[in-house]
């Protein structure tokens, strides 16, 4: 029996080392135009959903699953953002925009809605509230005032129990909340290797948030596969946008200086070129950069903690001329493209090395970098003048020549109020200006009116855009008067409005015109600033100074005539107090005045012996003796 036991132990460890979560990450680098470079971070983790229900962890972080299992959550979406992507530029955004999230904070997640609304809303506040304590964040402000349920926005990615029923989606933002290093070292904690390892040790807060673009997000899902047990998913990401020049900038002279002039490049070919005067020369190609002096340091080690993970931890998508070298574990070798693609070079990290650099020396390349065109252009602005009203104009741009379905969601706040009778939605087509703008009728729409203090509005429409046309959308709103103490300390900064949700829904099958799009994406527009009727803080202050003064003098004065006593100062009683330091006074005084006498009596005495020395002959001696005898007699009597 014993030996059957010890037979069957190696194959007890196999399935136990097979049965282990998975864990894998990526660095997918990209250079963009006019000396930007794209670096996308991301790191998956899952277990099993058996090993989740009994809070068994291993590669899942066990802080977030303890969360997520007491609130109730059945998919979670969290987004730390900053900055803008610049559509024109930069192209299409990463990731179809699916792990992008607006200014700010944002969150949604799908919650079970057992025992109806008030636990829905329970369950809410626990999940944003343990959340902001864990990455240090203020999610504990996202209350009732700026919290909406979109019913066309999002979908779940995970694949949950009987289809999704049982749960309920909610949303929330902060796009006043400023994304920092507070917020990223919570992130680095729940990966295995903490950032000290693999891929994850190029992610220093001062490079990451010096970025032009920079978002962080969190996704947990459950993922199923076919004949597979169910597992629950996280994926981490962070995507950045970074200016190589400025991040290659020394840490020990980080304040840009006037360079000097013999270290200029200067455009001789200008007329206006002098000894004193210089046009900076275009560079041309592609810039000299390298991971240890983008990121500070090179990639240190590798974080292949799960067994059975043969995939690329790094891919750099350049063009096939580009010289590309690795220095990995002192040897250094040349990068060539990967597999069917031309333009990504793949490198696995490897387990003895304990640094790896990718360096691209400055290189001239003739094929213009190939930028894939975004499925929208969205802008919005607030229009208007004055304290009291004002509108809303959000421009969309479709530059297929095929029509786009869209979602668009708004989340106002409640002291933003809009009139939707004012709402039009007008198309120009973008080929000829003389055609007069036509109206878009939504194809659904949600609205949701805010209550004061209590909701926000919520407005969500679904939009067809015609191919190669813009479309307008504008609406007209009035700014509420806000008590005094519900302004913050800047209050005429502005009140930040959260940015617009645009998901570009997957185009027909019959009018894609050969577009391999079947996904859908999102794009977010910027955040606003609100002005609102701001008081003038420094007039209570004023008032209450002015009112306490005048009621301390007329109150004070009046109260002394009506309370105090006045007699004359023969009718004042004399306290006992008072006596008695009197009588100790003239006691003293008496002690003083007999002392001062007796010294007086001894000075006369003295003085007549004096007398008699003043005659001359033997009385003289006399005289001078008995004086002599008499002081001392004096100074014996005294």
């Amino acid at each position: 029996m014993k030996l059957a036991q010890l037979l069957a132990l190696p194959a007890t460890l196999i399935s136990a080392v097979l049965a282990i979560p998975e864990y894998s990450e990526h660095l997918h680098l990209r250079p963009l135009p006019n000396g930007y470079l794209y670096a996308g971070f991301n790191f998956t983790a899952s277990t099993s959903l058996s090993a989740y229900e009994s809070q068994h962890f291993r590669y899942f972080p066990r802080s977030l699953g303890q969360i997520l299992k007491h609130s109730g959550t059945r998919e979670l979406h969290l987004r730390f953002a900053l900055g803008r992507w610049d559509d024109e530029s930069w192209g299409s955004r990463p990731r179809d925009g699916k792990r992008e999230g607006g200014t700010g904070v944002e969150i949604w997640a799908w919650l079970d809605s057992g025992g109806g609304k008030p636990a829905v809303e329970e369950r809410w506040s626990s999940l944003v509230n343990s959340l902001s304590g864990l990455f240090c964040a203020s999610l504990n402000f996202i209350d009732g005032t700026k919290t909406t349920r979109p019913v066309l926005s999002f979908e779940p990615e995970g694949m949950h129990r009987g289809g999704g029923g049982g749960m309920e989606l909610l949303h929330g933002t902060l796009p006043h909340e400023v994304v920092c290093t507070e917020n990223l070292t919570p992130f680095l904690k729940l990966l295995p290797c903490k950032g000290k390892a693999g891929i994850s040790s190029l992610l220093d807060g001062h490079k990451v948030f010096d970025a032009n673009w920079q978002t962080m997000s969190i996704d947990v899902r459950p993922v199923c596969h076919v004949g597979e047990e169910c597992r629950l998913e996280i994926q981490q990401t962070v995507d950045i946008v970074l200016d190589i020049e400025r991040s290659m900038r020394p840490r020990n002279d980080p304040i840009p200086r006037p360079r000097p002039v013999e270290e200029l490049e200067c455009d001789e070919s200008k007329s206006y070129h002098a000894s004193d005067t210089c046009y900076p020369r275009r560079k041309e190609g592609e810039m000299a950069w390298s991971l240890s002096k983008i990121f500070g340091t090179p990639v240190r080690g590798s974080c292949h903690v799960a067994d059975g993970d043969e995939s690329h931890d790094i891919s750099l998508e350049v063009s096939r001329d580009r010289a590309v070298e690795v220095l990995q574990g002192g040897s250094n070798e040349t990068l060539v493209s990967h597999g069917q693609s031309q333009h990504v070079r793949a490198i696995r990290l490897s387990d003895t090395a304990k640094h790896t650099d990718i360096s691209l020396p400055q290189q001239i390349i003739q094929e213009a970098p190939h930028q894939e065109q975004p499925p929208l252009y969205a802008s919005r602005q607030i229009t208007g003048f004055g304290q009291e009203r004002g509108g809303m104009h959000t421009v969309l741009h479709n530059p297929h020549t095929y029509p786009q379905r869209i979602v668009y969601l708004e989340s106002l706040p409640w002291f933003l109020r809009p009139y939707m009778h004012t709402l039009k939605v007008l198309s120009h087509p973008t080929t000829s200006h003389n055609q007069p703008a036509t109206p878009v009728k939504p194809d659904k729409m949600f609205y949701t009116p805010a209550l004061d203090r209590e909701r926000g509005t919520h407005l969500e429409l679904l939009l067809t855009i015609p191919a190669q046309s813009t479309v307008e959308l504008t609406y007209d709103f009035d700014k509420a008067i806000l008590r005094y103490t519900e302004y913050p300390p800047d209050a005429n900064r502005g009140f930040d409005v959260a940015p617009a949700i645009i998901r570009v829904l997957p185009p027909n099958s019959n009018s894609t015109a050969g577009n391999e799009k079947t996904q859908d994406s999102y794009l977010r527009t910027t955040s606003l600033l609100l002005p609102l009727p701001t008081p003038d803080f420094s007039m209570p202050y004023n008032v209450i100074i002015l009112t306490s003064t005048v009621i301390a003098l007329g109150f004070g004065s009046i109260f002394n005539l009506l309370v105090r006593r006045f007699v004359l100062a023969e009718e004042v009683p004399r306290s006992a107090v008072a006596v008695r330091v009197a009588w100790v006074v003239g006691k003293v005084r008496g002690v003083v005045g007999g002392l001062k006498g007796r010294m007086r009596v001894g000075g006369e005495g003295g003085g007549g012996g004096g007398t008699v020395v003043g005659f001359g002959g033997a009385a003289d001696v006399r005289g001078g003796m008995n004086g002599g005898s008499g002081g001392a007699e004096g100074r014996k009597e005294r």
